[in-house]
């Protein structure tokens, strides 16, 4: 009787351990031991995370196995990165990304063209690292229709500009109604495809669009609930001139009851934008705006902006100590100047604009977000694989704006909880408001959330990109996770391809609607027509 006792008692505690291992060992992957820390419920403490299906589903101190497994103790566990303002949409610039902790990346001011948005995202599908999205491109419809551009090079989305901006319509042409009406056509095709919103670049543009297609635009936007992001009329420009190109922005956002996102205002006149976003949110507008943490910026050389009538005449500034050569590390004469846009018109130069004593206090803004207006490195179309280190000459904040964020944020002392809302939740939080189910799953740790999750060192996770060598990836990273699969592990990139779209569903019908010729010629005209049944006088206060 003992004896049967004891084996069925034997037996018995055999299955339930079998049952209690087969429990624990429910996860796909496991991150033990790290500080778990989620911007949205202000969670902050070590705990377990077990993952299944590309989802968290248990935060726990209890103990967890699974299938893979990363320690992370002594280590951060956050929301993977999220960046709005991601140019450099092809392979290689998501394996720059991805080293530095960016698990969504989208581009919301130069974006994709219309009609190309559908074959963009199908080329991305299952062999991207990231996940990745892209608004529907102002610059290009007006490159298509002004300049007749269209080709191979359309499909490729941001990279398109180094092909478009050969031309200048795009730019300087003010269009005919018809060709206004054919350049929103284009803007409406690219969200009946699902694209997260409209990217403007109408600070490059000064000449060409005026506040009328701005309006427009915005309004092509608006009939789907989708924000706009605009580099801003102005930009760059002075404190007041920023402004009003931010208030151009906003009012036809407020106007037309839509989102937007006044993109990289780390300009002149920072204070006043801030101020008046922040105004906007506490009133529940979802109005937001970027910065990034560099005093310098880049753009191609033959911006508007940096004519000479602008940048010394208008600014009184000179070219020989703030606009520098990437690729040579050299600075730029006049000469030099003139040279580089008669042979090549589009080369990208990084141009510093900003006090250094500004990049700490940026990221102690409320509300923003941190997305780094990534430019491509050479060669822009190399594969996934291929040795960062020898990429060429890109602004730092390609390979290093978010290990720039953290450590600036260790040497200035800003709470990390700060410092991870701008980097991921608070665009998840403004995205995922418009509609955008990606993100409102996206940008937390939190059971049922998409397991898109970094851990990182806090003491160690840096930037290593310079002005010199703009594409040197940064390091500290133990894991960047993406959808579940681990895609970098101890800053080794995987051949894992997880990355998924940021969309909305496609739509059958478009909702595009013609503008009509006297609102379009509006603003040309001497003044608005009175009503017939005008009286000269106002109405009056009707009493009870």
């Amino acid at each position: 009787m003992a004896k049967t006792s004891l084996l069925t008692t034997t037996t018995l505690v055999a299955g339930l351990l079998t049952v209690s291992a087969a429990f624990a060992q429910d996860y796909d992957l496991v991150i033990n031991n790290g500080r778990v820390m989620d911007p949205e419920t202000l969670y902050d403490d070590v705990a377990n995370v077990g993952i299944k299906d590309g989802r968290i589903v248990a935060i726990t101190k209890d103990a967890l196995t699974g299938t893979e497994t990363v320690d992370a103790t002594g280590h951060i566990v956050a929301p993977g990165f999220i960046d709005t303002h991601f140019h450099f949409q092809m392979p290689v610039g998501y394996s720059l990304g991805l080293r530095d902790g960016l698990t969504t990346s989208m581009d919301f001011e130069m974006g994709c063209a219309g009609s190309y948005m559908a074959e963009w995202y199908e080329a991305r599908a299952g062999v991207t690292g990231a996940n990745y999205g892209c608004a529907v491109s102002h610059e290009s419809a007006r490159a298509m229709v002004i300049d007749g551009a269209d080709g191979a090079y359309m499909k490729d989305g941001p990279i398109s500009a180094l092909e478009t901006r050969k031309k200048t319509g795009w730019s300087q042409t003010r269009p005919t109604l018809e060709q206004g009406n054919a350049i929103l056509e284009e803007l409406d095709k690219g969200l009946q495809a699902g694209a997260p919103g409209v990217g403007s670049t109408v600070g490059y543009m000064r000449e060409g669009v005026s506040s009328r297609e701005m309006y427009e635009v915005q309004k092509v936007g608006a009939r789907y609930g989708r924000p706009t992001g605009a580099h801003t009329r102005y930009t760059l420009g002075t404190a007041t001139t920023e402004n009003n190109g931010a208030q151009e922005l906003v009012a036809n956002a407020l106007a037309l009851g839509a989102p937007a996102i006044v993109l990289h205002y780390n300009n002149d006149g920072w204070q006043l934008a801030h101020e008046m976003i922040t105004k906007l949110q506490e009133q529940g507008h979802n109005i937001w705006g970027e910065i990034y943490p560099y005093a310098a910026g880049s753009t191609p050389i033959n911006a508007e902006f940096l004519e000479p009538e602008s940048w010394i005449d208008e600014f009184g500034k000179r070219y020989e100590d703030t606009m520098l050569d990437p690729v040579t590390g050299k600075y730029y004469t006049l000469e030099t100047y003139k040279e580089t846009i008669a042979s090549e018109p589009t080369t990208m130069i990084v141009i510093f604009k900003q006090p250094e004593e500004n990049q700490a206090k940026w990221l102690t803004l409320k509300g923003v977000t941190m997305a780094s207006d990534a430019t491509a490195a050479t060669p822009y179309d190399a594969p996934w694989d291929y040795p960062l280190e020898k990429l060429g000459g890109t602004h730092p904040r390609t390979a290093g704006a978010r290990g720039a964020t953290i450590r600036l944020g260790r040497e200035n002392n800003i709470p990390m909880m700060q410092l991870i809302s701008i980097l991921s939740y608070n665009a998840a939080k403004h995205l995922g408001d418009t509609g955008l189910k990606s993100m409102q799953e996206r940008g937390r740790i939190q059971t049922g959330m998409v397991a898109d999750i970094v851990v990182f060192d806090p003491e160690l996770f840096t930037d290593n990109s310079t002005y010199e060598k703009g594409s040197i990836p940064s390091t500290g990273m133990k894991a960047v996770i993406v959808n579940g699969q681990v895609t970098v592990r101890d800053d080794v990139l995987l051949p894992v391809f997880a990355g998924q779209p940021i969309r909305f569903d496609p739509e059958d019908k478009p909702r595009f609607e013609p503008i009509s010729e006297e609102a379009w010629n509006a603003e040309f005209s001497t003044g608005m027509p009175l009503p017939s049944d005008f009286t000269g006088a106002f109405p009056q206060k009707v009493e009870n």
